[in-house]
């Protein structure tokens, strides 16, 4: 049986199927009973027949913390199709996934390196495995109006300067769908003996067309992450863990076993099956169609004179390659600002995109959007820019930010701070203190405070200016900023409580 005929069979899909089928009476979980007890209007809505495979963890269906049978064999599907020695259904979304990656490469104490913009989960993982953040800041391209990604330069001097690093994790694509030079650092951490781990949440696609970034696996990544939901057709929280023999196998398992819910979706796990087979056997006539949509589309946007960047801004500081199915729209082009156009494409057009920030939009196109898709988007941002009222002064304001680079004084480690008493006090009393909070200002995204940061009056100045300027600025708890989180008391754990992997162990998880 060769590649193309391994990869059509959906062991998983068909087993949960074949269950249904069966139309068993059922004394077990879910309460619902095949639907059966399903409020009518919901019922109606969604259909039966996603009720009948809703399932528990029975023999015909195998387990997800224990895998024997057909998630073994779906599993296995999965990383010959992505390239990977292993692989791993996540019902949990990528943030599991991420969390696992760094539990099962750092210790307490340990060093890692990562983006300074690195999703929370980063963040949440960096937490539960009291590990060291070393960061690395991104660069904001004020032109294009997005985060650029780090370079293998950037991570290079961070690995010179701190030798005792463990592992490096890489956020590749980023949202906005730019790529580092994913091959070199892959190599600078293997020459350095580092693991080198990758959030690939909006990279499930990359593997399937050449016409695409590297992917992870491809350029050698000991291990990595992806939304197969973001992308491609896996349903919402379905996600993907990969990795190589280089990884501790038997301790990733243990920690997945740790996260992960005991009563996983069958629902989402199948749509992983299917859409694992749907992108093996016809990825790369499927993205073709995609990518031509949205080429399309940047097009039409940009005979508007609305800026929308392609593979044209690849060799920009921090820009080594570009997803083309994203649409990075300036908003400013349009002469409002990103929240506005949002509003308006909701309220007036019935179209949603992906986010909106001061200055612009990302719009995702994906194998489930069609070309009317594209001429209505294309109409909705023309009649905009003609026809609604443009606030200048807003767009003018935004545009003349300037973004210094402002480097934090690491005081306590995230999980020393996150688990610290902490207390509220005024904003403008807390220059000296240690945040407990995230404070970061959109743009550029990137937090100027992270838990166990001292607060000083640089990054004081700075936020006050930016609140002046009306910069949304999140992360903490009064979202007016007025009060601000910090440090009252350290609470220091003992060891072996601090080990994740070792709570593990004590509560009878299996490796």
């Amino acid at each position: 049986m060769d590649f193309y005929e391994r990869q059509l069979k959906t062991p998983l899909f068909d087993a949960v199927v074949n269950y249904a089928k069966k139309k068993k009476i059922s004394f077990h979980t879910p309460g619902h009973k095949h639907g059966d007890g399903i409020p009518k209007k919901f019922r109606e809505f969604v259909g039966a027949k996603i009720f009948d495979i809703d399932l528990t963890l029975l023999e015909e269906v195998d387990s997800l913390q224990d895998p024997k049978t057909v998630i073994k064999e779906a599993q296995k599907l999965a990383a010959e199709a992505y390239g990977a020695d292993f692989s791993f259904l996540l019902v949990n979304g990528t943030t599991i996934g991420n969390q696992a990656m760094i539990l099962s490469a750092c210790m307490p104490g340990d060093k890692i390196i990562i983006p300074r913009n690195a999703h929370k989960s980063v963040i949440a993982g960096v937490i539960l495995s009291g590990a060291i953040p070393v960061y690395v800041y991104p660069k904001f391209d004020k032109e294009l109006g997005v985060i650029t990604n780090i370079t293998p330069e950037e991570v290079l001097e961070k690995v010179h300067q701190h030798p005792d690093v463990k592992a490096i994790l890489v956020t590749n694509p980023t949202y906005n769908g730019i790529t580092t030079d994913i091959r070199e650092i892959v190599r600078i951490a293997h020459n350095h003996k580092k693991i080198i781990m990758v959030d690939e949440a909006h990279g499930p696609h990359l593997k399937f067309h050449p016409d695409l970034p590297t992917s992870a696996m491809e350029a050698g990544a000991d291990i990595c992450v992806q939304s197969s939901h973001k992308i491609i057709s896996g349903m919402t929280q379905a996600s993907m863990l990969f990795a190589r023999k280089s990884v501790d196998l038997m301790k990733l398992k243990r920690i997945l076993q740790l996260l992960h819910t005991t009563s996983p979706s069958y629902i989402l796990m199948a749509s992983l099956d299917v859409a694992r087979m749907q992108m093996a056997t016809q990825g790369r006539e499927i993205l073709t169609k995609v990518i031509a949509l949205a080429e399309e589309a940047r097009k039409g946007i940009k005979a508007q004179g609305i800026g929308c960047f392609g593979r044209e801004a690849i060799g920009r500081e921090g820009i080594f390659g570009v997803d083309v199915t994203k649409l990075n729209i300036d908003a400013t082009g349009i002469g409002n600002t990103g929240y506005e156009v949002q509003k308006l494409l909701n309220k007036k057009f019935n179209i949603q995109v992906e986010f909106a920030t001061p200055t612009g939009l990302l719009a995702i196109i994906t194998l489930g959007n069609t070309k009317h898709d594209i001429h209505l988007l294309n109409y909705a941002l023309k009649d905009i820019k003609k026809n609604y009222v443009k606030d200048e002064k807003i767009v003018n304001a935004i545009k003349s930010v300037q973004f210094p680079n402002i480097v934090s004084e690491v005081v306590l480690t995230p999980r020393e701070a996150a688990f610290s008493i902490t207390k509220k006090v005024h904003f403008k009393e807390s220059i000296g203190m240690i945040s407990a909070e995230v404070v970061c200002p959109y743009p550029p995204g990137i937090p100027l405070l992270a838990p166990g940061e001292r607060i000083t009056k640089e990054v004081y100045d700075y936020v006050m200016f930016l609140k002046d300027m009306g910069t949304i600025i999140n992360g903490q708890d009064d979202k007016n900023l007025n009060f601000i989180k910090v440090v009252n008391e350290v609470k220091h754990e003992p060891e072996m409580v601090n080990n994740i992997l070792e709570v593990s162990k004590i509560i009878g998880y299996k490796g």
